[in-house]
């Protein structure tokens, strides 16, 4: 098995999502022992260079449960105390995405 095995072994599955200036990925990937986790990472374009800068975060499978309590609780205190605006990113710009995404802005 040559590096290249361990490479394609270690992304299982993507999702991409965009949301108006900024991307997201969920990436689940594997470790050598092939234990699942998750990377969830942010893209957006840098105004003053065009350059995209990232931000990584890795969300291991011990910790999914205390994770969604965490983002579920968070989500809704801003729900209940401040409209949510969501929007359809189809119609953003005016360009149609490749794939259904689901996307609410704050």
């Amino acid at each position: 098995m040559g590096e290249f095995d361990n490479k394609d072994r270690e992304e299982v599955y993507s999702k991409k999502v965009r949301a108006g200036k900024r991307t997201y990925f969920f990436d689940v990937k594997s470790t050598r022992s092939n234990d699942y986790y998750i990377t969830i990472t942010e893209s957006k374009k840098r105004m003053e260079d065009g350059v995209f800068v990232k931000h990584k975060i890795f969300l291991y499978k011990e910790d999914f449960e205390k994770f969604m309590e965490g983002l579920t609780d968070t989500v809704e205190y801003i729900k209940s105390n401040q409209e949510v605006i969501e929007r359809r990113y189809e119609d953003y710009n005016g360009a149609a995405p490749s794939s259904p995404d689901i996307d609410f802005e704050i």
